[in-house]
């Protein structure tokens, strides 16, 4: 009698098992499906997204790289000088698109600006503007040049010969070392003096 109950028992606990795992199994069944549907549909988008992409930073490079070739970079600007007064000022070059006096973060502007130029030929023309005054100021002209993104310029940190170490491989001259070794000076003392008073 107790040997059926117990194979009764096992019985019963084995069916449970059973439907357990077919549950997980089942389960994980439906992760993974949903794991599949999900990378598919990343693919998707990623290919959406990098053809749609890809070809528009280019563009906009090569856009930005046109505009560039049109304009100029205009330096010592007055501070109170207005877009319209360097528009006029450029006006003989050819017909300006765009002016764009920089500004800080106060909104006071920074003393340069950029001139854009429908005509390629008028960059050359304000070339010649440089040089030349407005407001009373020598104004500064150069081609504008194309940042290139991720490309900072590197301005290594000069060495000050007068704070802490000289830089490596530097020949000091004569005068800066020390007669007495590094870090040591001379000690001064006080002159004796003969007092009768003490």
């Amino acid at each position: 009698m107790e040997g059926e109950d117990h194979m009764l028992m096992d019985d019963g606990i084995d069916n449970n098992e059973e439907q357990e795992l077919d549950d997980m199994k089942k389960r994980l069944k439906e992760m993974e499906d949903e794991a599949a549907a999900l990378r598919e549909m990343q693919a998707k988008v990623e290919k959406e997204m990098g053809s749609s992409q890809d070809p528009g930073a280019a563009m906009s490079q090569a856009n930005r790289e046109e505009v560039d070739s049109r304009s100029v970079f205009v330096g010592n600007v007055d501070y109170s000088c207005t877009p319209e007064e360097v528009q006029q000022h450029f006006q003989s070059c050819g017909t300006v698109n765009r002016i764009t006096i920089r500004t800080d973060k106060f909104g006071q502007p920074k003393g340069y600006a950029y001139v854009e130029f429908l005509e390629q030929e008028a960059v050359q023309e304000a070339l010649l503007l440089s040089e030349s005054e407005l407001h009373g100021r020598q104004l500064k002209v150069t081609v504008k040049r194309t940042n290139v993104p991720g490309m900072k310029q590197f301005r290594p940190r000069r060495s000050n010969p007068y704070m802490g170490f000289p830089p490596r491989g530097a020949q000091l001259p004569p005068y800066f070392y020390s007669p007495y070794g590094f870090g040591k000076f001379p000690r001064y003392r006080m002159p004796m003096r003969y007092s009768p008073y003490n």
